[in-house]
């Protein structure tokens, strides 16, 4: 059983390609429920996710208020890209129409930026890839937040971008030794450009990383991505 106390309660909440999660957090962004999972609905359009969110946070107790994790560009709670979710999503204003739906004061950002929240240390250079269905990117220069970076859709190599050759479709294309392989190249490249104090990799094809990370690279749970969330609300 989790240890629960009476501070304030944050939904955690994080919309994926392929699934979407949610657990409350407390003040200190300590977990106080189990995470709760839903398959991402297909299509994958607003309203159908929004029932789904509004399904989980049914299961999840009382909270005060909801943080938001989305697999594209978000600017003042406004969707401006949503790559491997449906076109309808742009100019979509999530946060608001979360609030409306849930009854309480909602943010969103970007799911790497959030991932990225829950496992920097803060200090130095810092970049986080996440390896799901995109490739998802966040910068961090003392803990400070590069915004809008969207590295995965930046020239890579051969032609593509870092998520046409990383993404989940392309592991599935062409199988998981090659996509190492690919990994590793990208590591070097990432590196080299951003001469980053520590790279994190986090996401669901973490799992299928299959060669010795270098130094100065850790995989990062999946949970950070929900745990990330209480930075949200550290005005």
């Amino acid at each position: 059983m989790l240890e629960q106390d009476r501070s304030t309660r944050t939904l955690a909440v994080d919309i994926g390609g392929s699934g979407i999660k949610v657990m409350v957090l407390n003040e200190k962004g300590e977990p106080q429920t189990e995470r709760n999972r839903l398959e991402t609905p297909q299509p994958p359009k607003p309203e159908p996710i929004l029932e789904a969110i509004a399904s989980l946070a049914g299961t999840q107790g009382e909270f005060d208020r909801v943080s938001v994790g989305f697999p594209g560009v978000v600017r003042l709670g406004v969707i401006k890209t949503a790559v491997n979710l449906d076109p309808s999503w742009i100019d979509f204003d999530l946060e608001t129409t979360l609030k409306d739906r849930l009854g309480k004061p909602a943010r969103v950002a970007n799911d790497a930026d959030i991932q990225g929240l829950g496992a920097i240390a803060g200090i130095g250079v810092e970049l986080v890839v996440t390896l799901g269905t995109g490739f998802g990117s966040a910068l961090f220069v003392d803990g400070i937040l590069v915004p809008n970076l969207e590295l995965g859709h930046h020239p890579f190599r051969k032609g593509e971008s870092y998520e046409q050759q990383l993404g989940r479709f392309a592991l599935d294309t062409v199988g998981s030794k090659r996509w190492n392989r690919r990994l590793e190249k990208a590591i070097v490249y990432l590196q080299n450009l951003f001469n980053c104090d520590c790279l994190y990799i986090g996401g669901g094809n973490t799992k299928k990383i299959a060669f010795e990370l270098p130094p100065k690279v850790k995989i990062v749970p999946n949970i950070s991505g929900l745990l990330g969330g209480i930075a949200l609300w550290r005005d």
